[in-house]
């Protein structure tokens, strides 16, 4: 039961990032880009948990901590160029 549900869910989360995939290529300016961009970054930890669920190795769970960190550095390199117009420091 508990499997099926996971797989269910497991589903969904991969039609949302195909859904978010298409709004990144086709998005109309670089904030939507990039919060579409946020938004698959969380879909897909999520669906690497889902994941380490369904086949059982919590060793899989590491992989997420860092990409999670990793989108919250580029908003902030982001939002930095997107506030001063210039890249660096």
């Amino acid at each position: 039961m508990l499997y099926s549900i996971l797989v269910a869910v497991t589903v969904v989360y991969m039609i949302s990032a195909l859904i978010y995939i298409t709004r990144l290529v086709i998005g109309p300016s670089i904030p939507d880009r990039v919060l579409v961009l946020d938004a698959l970054s969380y879909d897909l930890a999520v669906f690497l948990a889902l994941l380490s669920l369904i086949l059982e190795k919590p060793a899989m769970v590491f992989g997420i901590i860092p990409r999670v960190l990793w989108i919250h550095a580029v908003d902030i390199y982001v939002s930095k160029y997107l506030e001063a117009r210039e890249m660096g420091e």
